[in-house]
Order: structure tokens, then sequence, then C-alpha cells
């Protein structure tokens, strides 16, 4: 169950509060956030909002003043004096704007992932359409697991985050059928050499990392995949990318 430090909901036409609603499973978009320290800062903000907005045109829910509105919102329920360590979730439906936070788990070095045939609707947006993913994600320890989403023989993303499948020092993604985050592409422009592939669950035995990236989990080394008895053979490109992250970490401007 996840415990959450604030909850909040707003009619998308006037900003008014009401009754909170999370939106999981309805038409709608979100992008989630890492906000941390004391003054807080809200890392990789400006693109998080940028892309937030980005599939609110696509969907249809855009108004001139939403991204002010969104902001103010943000700064409303942001306490600049609080130390945090938070993931700061902002969701939208054609009506209504929800703002939650909830405790970021740190994920641990034995980190097992669960693969299943499931695919997420239009996997290419940040869409609201999750709970099937939910179902699995609240019967595990998400500082120790996650699932990987399959079809057609093949492994796209998890329930939280991109893969990044590491094999003689190179680096592998799925080309298509998984959305591309905003911590993605943090690396994909560090690394600039991010090779789009089609992963096929039979070839997983030929890999040396299994990586996860995304705003939950920051950088997480797969350590074993039971189904296949896939283990982990190194965590050199998994320390590269961590020493990239913290480093972005600790420079971000602070929330303002």
């Amino acid at each position: 169950m996840v415990t959450y430090l604030l909850k909040k909901s707003y009619r998308l036409k006037d900003l008014k509060e009401i009754e909170f609603q999370d939106l999981w499973g309805d038409y709608g978009v979100f992008t989630t956030m890492w906000i941390y320290n004391s003054p807080p800062k809200i890392l990789f903000f400006k693109e998080h909002i940028q892309n937030l907005l980005n599939s609110i045109k696509k969907y249809k829910i855009y108004k001139p003043s939403i991204k002010k509105d969104i902001n103010k919102l943000i700064k409303k329920n942001i306490d600049l004096n609080k130390n945090y360590n938070h993931l700061l979730r902002v969701a939208l439906n054609k009506k209504i704007i929800s703002i939650s936070l909830r405790k970021r788990v740190k994920p641990k070095l034995d980190f097992n992932l669960k693969l299943v045939k499931l695919k997420r609707e239009k996997p290419e947006f940040k869409n609201l359409k999750y709970k099937e993913i939910l179902k699995y994600l609240s019967k595990m320890d998400n500082s120790r697991s996650d699932i990987g989403l399959c079809s057609d023989k093949k492994i796209f993303e998890t329930g939280t985050s991109n893969i990044f499948f590491v094999k003689k020092n190179k680096i592998y993604s799925p080309p298509i059928n998984c959305y591309k985050g905003i911590t993605y592409k943090f690396f994909k422009s560090k690394t600039k050499s991010v090779i789009k592939k089609e992963i096929l669950i039979k070839t997983l035995s030929e890999y040396d990392e299994i990586i996860l990236i995304g705003s939950g989990k920051g950088v997480a080394s797969v350590k074993t995949i039971d189904k296949i008895k896939w283990k982990r053979k190194s965590l050199k490109i998994f320390h590269l990318l961590n020493n990239h992250y913290l480093k972005a970490v600790k420079k971000y401007p602070r929330y303002r």
C-alpha cells in the first residue's frame, strides 16, 4: 500500500480543490518527478513539464493556461523548508489535475525482475492506463523487484522504468513499444551510443547487465530474472551510469 505525504485534486477549469482522485485508468496523462533535499530540488523539472505538455496536447487536454496552472499547483503544494525524498506525480484528465507525493524507495543491489505477458496501451505516451501494472506492483517490494513487460516474445520496459541491456560494454534498448522517459533521454545524451534493438526474451542470457532507469528508481542494476535463470555478470556500466546520474543530482538547481 502506497503511503502519501500529500494528495490533492483540482478542477481543471477553475483550479478549485475537490476530493482526491488518483485518475489511474482514466483517459489522460501523468509525469513523475523526484523531489529531494532541503531546500528542495526537482530533478529534470523543466524537461518533465515540457514532456507532460507534449502529451497533454496529444490527448487534447490542452488549454492556453495549462502550463501556468500546473506550475501554480506544484508551487502551492511544495514546502520550500521541508527536506524531501519523494516522488511528485502530476496527473491530468480532461476535467481534473491531481498532485501527489509519496516516499521514494531506493532500489537494492539484489534486485529481481519478474517477466509478465503485458504491454501498456499506447506505450509511446505516459498515459494513465496502468491498472493492470499496479495490480502486480502492489504485491511487490519495490526496492527489490519490478515487472518486465513482455509481448510477442520480446521485452520492452518495466512497470516503472526504461531498460538498458548491456553486452560486451555496449548498451542496447528496445526501439519501439515503450515510453522513452526523461531519465532515458539524459543517459542517451551522456553515453551517445545506445543501440536500438528488439530484445527477445530467449536472448537475455547473452547480456551481461540489465539496468533500469527512471525517475522512481534512478539507476538500478538487475541481479536476477528467476523465470529464465538469468544472473548479473557485471556492474561496470551500472557504475558508469550511476556516476553520471549522481553528478546531475548534485549540481541540479533548487526548485524556485
